[in-house]
């Protein structure tokens, strides 16, 4: 995908990269075993992380990041630390650039997400950031947190690399901030807390319509796509589907137990975004009014 280049007055990043972050071996905060797990169940892609592991506060007395990368100190720096870094900052440019008219015709209010680059272990509005998390997007602070090594895991040990797929990572993070800023995202959480048995059910739903607003940003740039960016992004859906995850974990796939949808279902809503363009075509509630 031949996205622009970010102008750094367009963007709001952050950088917890090279000790900006929460260190590791902090007190009181959650087992990284219990994330681990998660991710081998998972591959938790964009789950809230105040719905897996709580929220965390700040405790105890801090240690050393281990190994951490450098960050940058300005949203230039910290946008051209690697490539995969730029690459973010120029997806996040265009989703900006896209989804803020959109806001506007509509004549809803409009606030752009803030790119959180961590590694290892970060601070987050929700709690603590951890990299065996995955990406996520938290409406506390209306952040989209990444370590960007996650990048490598999704082409080495899922085998859903590609420039386009790692933009499909950060616009489905996105596609939850829509969801925060037009109050689905609050309207959820109440009818999860009111009624738990449907609480992953209207999960997935979520996960879905961020899948489907992924796409409808792409097809939004289909000048900027080029051959096979499609089909990446398909095959990245399919390579996080909770029940291919699943047996790659060595479980049996259990429906009652999906976060984010079956790859069919995760492609599904992708290809309708990007088929449509129309983000009025990504209602994945629309049978539960009926």
């Amino acid at each position: 995908m031949r996205l622009d280049d970010f102008d750094p007055n367009s963007v709001n990043v952050q950088d917890q990269r090279g000790g900006g972050g929460l260190p590791i071996g902090r007190g009181g905060q959650v087992g990284c075993g219990t994330i681990v797990i998660a991710l081998i169940a998972y591959f938790v892609f964009g789950v809230d992380p105040t719905q897996m592991i709580g929220s965390v506060q700040d405790a105890g007395p801090q240690s050393t990041q281990i190994g951490a990368p450098a960050g940058g100190t300005t949203t230039a720096e910290s946008c051209s630390v690697d490539e995969v870094s730029r690459e973010t900052c120029n997806a996040l440019s265009s989703l900006n650039k896209t989804w803020q008219p959109i806001f506007a015709s509509s004549k809803i209010a409009f606030k752009q997400p803030t790119l959180q680059f961590y590694s290892q272990a970060g601070r987050s509005g929700c709690g603590t950031a951890q990299s065996a998390m995955g990406p996520f997007y938290c409406p506390n602070d209306q952040g989209i947190y990444i370590d960007t090594d996650f990048y490598r895991q999704m082409d080495q040990q899922l085998g859903a690399g590609g420039d386009f797929a790692r933009a499909y990572v950060i616009a489905h993070e996105y596609g939850h901030h829509i969801q925060n800023l037009v109050g689905l995202a609050a309207q959820i959480q109440s009818a999860q807390q009111q009624n738990p048995s449907r609480a992953n059910n209207l999960q997935v739903r979520m996960e879905l319509q961020a899948d489907c607003y992924a796409g409808v940003w792409a097809a939004k740039n289909k000048d900027k796509l080029e051959t096979g960016d499609m089909e990446e992004g398909l095959r990245a859906a399919h390579q996080i589907g909770d029940d291919v995850l699943m047996k790659s974990a060595g479980r049996r796939p259990v429906e009652a137990a999906f976060t984010h949808g079956s790859a069919e279902q995760r492609m599904t809503w992708l290809r309708k975004g990007l088929e449509t363009g129309n983000e009025d075509a990504c209602d994945t509630f629309a049978d539960l009014n009926r």
